[in-house]
């Protein structure tokens, strides 16, 4: 079986987007539409690699990396905020939760598998 992606975003053509890309190069991804359905899912089953969205309601990414990172089975898994936002205190905030790196939307497809492939 493939590697296991989950990509959290509130909008859902940006989920659309960011699944396509990795889906296309082999990866398997499950989709969720802000943080607590994405820790929900989490606490279900391990996944590979997590992309997720800082602006979200109910819970935002710099948020849910902490929750995640305080699963038990999340310590290896690499968490990458994709966010319009890159201001270096967020992006410290970000590292500080557990983050393990920062992407700045619009993404470039090339440099997300890139990355996606450098922490899989």
């Amino acid at each position: 079986m493939g590697k296991s992606i989950l990509v959290v975003d509130d909008t859902r053509s940006m989920r659309a987007m960011v699944a396509a890309v990795l889906e296309g190069a082999g990866y398997e991804v499950a989709q969720a539409g802000d943080g607590l359905e994405a820790l929900e899912l989490a606490r279900n089953r391990v996944f590979d690699l997590v992309v997720t969205d800082h602006n979200m309601p109910r819970m935002d990414g710099v948020t849910l990396v902490r929750e995640l990172r305080s699963l038990p089975n999340y310590d290896p898994v690499a968490l990458i905020v994709l966010s319009t936002e890159a201001g270096t205190e967020l992006k410290q905030k970000g590292r500080e939760a557990g983050a393990t790196g920062w992407m700045a939307k619009p993404f470039d497809p090339q440099r997300m598998l890139d990355i996606v492939g450098k922490f899989i």
